[in-house]
């Protein structure tokens, strides 16, 4: 399958943030779903972890305590002890996504998360919870929006990631495709159009709460999450 024409990629702080392992989950997970699809971006990270790994090997030495060994010994009996628990445990069972349309591929970097069947929001509008193994205040979500449908107006109380997996969209600032990112904040009023010609499904993840417009919006937007 050729690689996508990506036009719009996450800002160098977010890349950083990723490779020092500092993002929260729901904003990694849809990061890293950028990252599968952008051969410049997976490029740029690994520079970036290069760096950082350059930059800790030129720190000075600090002295060590005298029982760190001990502790460390410790910790290594903790994990190995915990190892052995995982072990005689039943694997967990991921549920199977969605269906997707032909041509759409599940995110590796959900593989290991459950989502929901679609749910009915509106003519043409569909969602999915994405349930995240271990942080249940993750917020990450699926959209499918039919062609020529649209959300309502909205800005942000928060941080909002848009990774586009399938079909197009234009928000009044720009048209984004299949392999775009966008990342938007309270500084953005924006209504994403999806284009004629193709349904878009897209991987979300908030960090606070769309702020729609109208009351009815604002409704159907708390129902889910948004």
């Amino acid at each position: 399958m050729r690689p996508p024409d990506i036009h719009h990629h996450p800002a160098d702080e977010l890349l950083l943030s990723l490779a020092a392992g500092a993002l929260p989950t729901g904003i990694r997970l849809v990061t890293e779903i950028h990252l599968e699809l952008c051969a410049a971006c997976r490029e740029r990270v690994a520079m970036l972890r290069a760096v950082g790994g350059a930059l800790i090997e030129e720190e000075t030495a600090a002295p060590m305590r005298d029982d760190a060994l001990a502790q460390a010994f410790a910790r290594i009996d903790a994990i190995e002890a915990a190892a052995g628990a995982v072990g005689t445990a039943v694997p967990r069972k991921v549920p199977a996504p969605p269906p997707l349309p032909t041509g759409a591929v599940w995110p590796r970097a959900l593989a290991d998360c459950s989502a929901t069947r679609w749910r009915w929001i509106g003519p043409g509008m569909r969602w999915s919870k994405v349930s995240v193994p271990g942080a249940p205040q993750a917020n990450v979500f699926l959209l499918r929006i039919g062609p020529g449908k649209y959300l309502p107006p909205h800005t942000h109380r928060g941080t909002e990631l848009t990774q586009v997996i399938y079909g197009r969209f234009h928000d009044g600032r720009a048209l984004f495709g299949p392999g775009d990112f966008d990342l938007a904040d309270g500084e953005v009023h924006h209504q994403p159009v999806v284009q004629e010609g193709s349904e878009c499904i897209c991987v979300a993840a908030v960090d606070g709460r769309l702020h729609f417009d109208g009351f009815i919006a604002r409704w159907f937007g708390s129902l889910v999450g948004m």
